[in-house]
């Protein structure tokens, strides 16, 4: 179910009760029906982003190859990306890092890092506010435009993968991310390593969901991600899975890439 086949299920729906109340006088409560199954249904689509309901996202790959993708939210962070770096390369693993514009002033250096060591960025807009939904489109393409610039001053090279903020899409965010050409990523494993879980209860769900294919999603803002992070990695190993950028699983050739000599 998509926004468009959803809405015009919708206004048939009116249509129909508008054309019964016409006709046989029924009551017009029947609108509250149609009404609350469509306003769930775009709560859920805006808030589940494997939904594809607003538009269309990879959260996974088809392949039965033991290869998965680890990906962290809200970059960089002074304190907790070089420790994430620091466990890449001590367990020869590679990622995907979606940054947030605001955070790259005065972290540079970290963001050359990333992608010395083989790593990949991707775009998390450039506020991450709590109100970036209620954007027009034109905000959004404000929200991408400026975070791609800082990101290409800084890299050298054209990134053009995108996650939405807190994974919620909408009409707006949708359309300003095809103007860009950019390409929405999910996930289909969530750690949750925001919320106020242990460490162990992460850990299991993380590993538990764990399979050929997966895009997890973890964060470098905290050293209980951290722990999170070397408990995965660890297990990983030991099962046999290789752990690859989102470029790596999906297999996307990179775009637009013009390297600055000055991060060699």
């Amino acid at each position: 179910m998509t926004y468009h086949l959803t809405r015009f299920c919708f206004i048939a729906a009116i249509g129909v009760i508008a054309l019964l109340y016409w006709f046989f006088a029924i009551t017009l409560w029947w609108l509250v029906l149609p009404s609350v199954i469509y306003s769930a249904c775009l709560i859920y689509g805006s808030s589940v982003i494997q939904a594809n309901f607003f538009a269309p996202a990879t959260c996974s790959a088809d392949t039965t190859e033991k290869i998965i993708a680890l990906s962290f939210d809200d970059d960089p962070h002074s304190e907790y990306t070089p420790q994430v770096l620091a466990l890449l390369a001590k367990y020869n693993a590679t990622a995907s890092f979606f940054v947030i514009g605001k955070h790259i002033h005065g972290n540079e250096n970290l963001l050359k890092q990333i992608i010395v060591e083989g790593h990949s960025i991707g775009n998390h807009s450039y506020s991450h506010s709590f109100f970036i939904d209620f954007k027009n489109v034109q905000g959004f393409k404000e929200e991408l435009t400026q975070t791609e610039e800082l990101i290409f001053k800084v890299i050298g090279k054209r990134v053009k993968l995108f996650r939405p903020p807190y994974g919620v899409t909408t009409p707006n965010l949708a359309k300003a991310a095809k103007l860009l050409d950019y390409r929405i990523i999910g996930w289909n494993i969530r750690s949750l390593d925001t919320t106020k879980d242990t460490v162990e209860v992460i850990t299991q769900r993380v590993q538990s969901q764990m399979k050929s294919g997966a895009i997890i999603l973890l964060h470098d803002t905290s050293h209980k991600s951290i722990q999170v992070l070397e408990q995965t990695l660890n297990y990983a190993q030991q099962q046999g899975y290789k752990i690859v950028s989102i470029e790596q699983l999906l297999n996307i050739k990179e775009v637009g890439v013009q390297m600055d000599r000055n991060i060699r």
